[in-house]
């Protein structure tokens, strides 16, 4: 896909940060745009903002729950129906729990891998057959920096992220092999500023392992160093060059780097990290 002007996007978790931006990035470029969130005022509030972008536009919104299968799959007949076509499909809401694994609660767990994993799985399958039949798509989900390294109290956040990769990665093989005119693209950000820490649950388990969850958020946020326009920009450079994974920030450039160069020992230096960042002052 060498551009976005005309052509329809389906995104999730459109009501703030990474979500906002590529819906006001693809709306500058002339994209049509069919926007979902949870929280509907955030919802509107982006697609009143894209709307000013670019006057025009056919602009849709449907408050979801990613994690509900039927009603993924309803939307996006819905949103085929009601702009003729679907191009792409930015799977990014995201919700993230901070708890060892001994503290974490069935419920916590089953609550983020229904969003962060099952929503990814949701919307690549309820879009794919329209994707397909417009000739011309592309499938863009939402991993992270954690589906590259494994980080202490993060191991939900850390699963389902992985999850994500393996089956993307998996996707575009298979859409290679068949030859589908349809792209499919892993993300993995580093820190990006939202709010996506402080909004996050945390259990008093993390306090075992040196952390503190009356205050983790704001240090946390500490970290991140990227914005979300800028990392809609590259993700949106991701799918102009059919880029198999995009990777955004410096910091996520580094632990990648540092993966790969030592993959058995990485963890000395995330823990010392991390260690630094909690600790009091």
């Amino acid at each position: 896909m060498k551009r976005f002007d005309g052509r329809v996007a389906a995104i999730t978790g459109a009501g703030s940060g990474i979500g906002r931006a590529l819906a006001l990035d693809l709306a500058a470029r002339g994209c049509h745009l069919a926007l979902s969130d949870i929280q509907a005022d955030g919802l509107a509030q982006t697609a009143q903002r894209a709307a000013q972008a670019r006057p025009g536009l056919k602009i849709t919104t449907a408050t979801l729950d990613v994690s509900r299968r039927e009603a993924v799959f309803a939307w996006a007949e819905q949103v085929a129906r009601e702009h003729g076509k679907v191009n792409l499909v930015f799977n990014n809401a995201g919700v993230a729990l901070s708890a060892t694994v001994e503290g974490m609660t069935y419920d916590d767990f089953e609550w983020l891998f229904g969003i962060n994993f099952w929503g990814v799985v949701h919307g690549t399958k309820a879009f794919l057959p329209h994707l397909k039949a417009s000739g011309e798509g592309h499938v863009v989900n939402i991993s992270s920096v954690f589906g590259l390294a494994g980080i202490p109290g993060q191991s939900a956040y850390n699963a389902s992220k992985f999850a994500v990769r393996g089956f993307t990665e998996a996707l575009r093989q298979e859409l290679d092999l068949a030859g589908l005119p349809v792209g499919a693209t892993c993300v993995h950000p580093g820190g990006i500023k939202t709010n996506i820490a402080r909004a996050a649950r945390t259990s008093a388990s993390i306090r075992d392992i040196g952390m503190d969850e009356r205050d983790r958020g704001e240090k946390a946020e500490k970290l991140f160093i990227t914005t979300p326009e800028a990392a809609a920009r590259t993700i949106l450079q991701g799918v102009e060059r059919n880029r198999r994974r995009v990777l955004i920030g410096r910091d996520a450039r580094l632990l990648d780097r540092i993966v790969r160069l030592f993959p058995t020992s990485y963890h000395l230096v995330t823990t010392r990290i991390i260690r630094r960042a909690m600790a009091p002052r």
